[in-house]
């Protein structure tokens, strides 16, 4: 059986849910927006279960912590997700937070508020924050401790100050995803031409 190909989503609220389902619906995948929460209350097996169901290899998963301090819901459900054999995580959109305990995570890049890569973090509103390589969230404590190819940061999902607004086509959001699937293709190919 092939193994599902998950996207991580730090986020769970009504916005993020409204954002990755339109996203999901233009580069394709199953949003499991129904079982999103801020914070997450499905349990690990369930959201598993959920993911083994879906219809698509594609999968995107919303985990929140509401802002919770170290390993909370949403992060319980991500660390059991890097343990299920049947599952790979393919990347990650870690959201930017006002998290007072000041969680943050490595990224690959980030993406801005107007559409730019660049290599520092970003903040809620999708402004730089120039710490270069990370990013502030409450559900990204494990990010990097786990082994996730593609993680980029971006401000909150489906807001930006309306800068990744439904009606405008989450251009950010969908940016980040359509990155980590790029990534995911380089990837496939790398390997497949290494076994010629």
């Amino acid at each position: 059986m092939k193994r599902k190909e998950i996207i991580i989503i730090t986020d769970g609220d009504h916005y993020a849910r409204e954002a990755i389902k339109y996203v999901s619906k233009q580069l394709g995948g199953t949003a499991l927006i129904t079982l999103a929460d801020n914070p997450s209350k499905i349990t690990p097996s369930e959201m598993i279960h959920a993911i083994k169901q879906a219809s698509t290899k594609l999968v995107y998963v919303l985990i929140d912590d509401a802002g919770f301090s170290g390993v909370g819901a949403g992060e319980i459900i991500l660390q059991a997700l890097a343990n299920d054999q049947s599952i790979v995580i393919i990347g990650a959109v870690a959201v930017a937070a006002h998290t007072k305990n000041k969680e943050w995570t490595r990224i690959n890049f980030s993406i801005d508020r107007d559409g730019n890569v660049i290599n520092d973090g970003v903040n809620k509103a999708g402004i730089p924050t120039y710490e270069r390589g990370r990013i502030n969230g409450d559900t990204v404590y494990l990010l990097d401790q786990l082994a996730i190819p593609t993680i980029v940061g971006v401000g909150d999902i489906g807001k930006m100050d309306g800068h990744d607004d439904v009606s405008k086509g989450c251009p950010i959001t969908t940016k980040a995803i359509e990155l980590i699937l790029e990534r995911r293709q380089q990837g496939h190919d790398e390997k497949n031409s290494n076994n010629c």
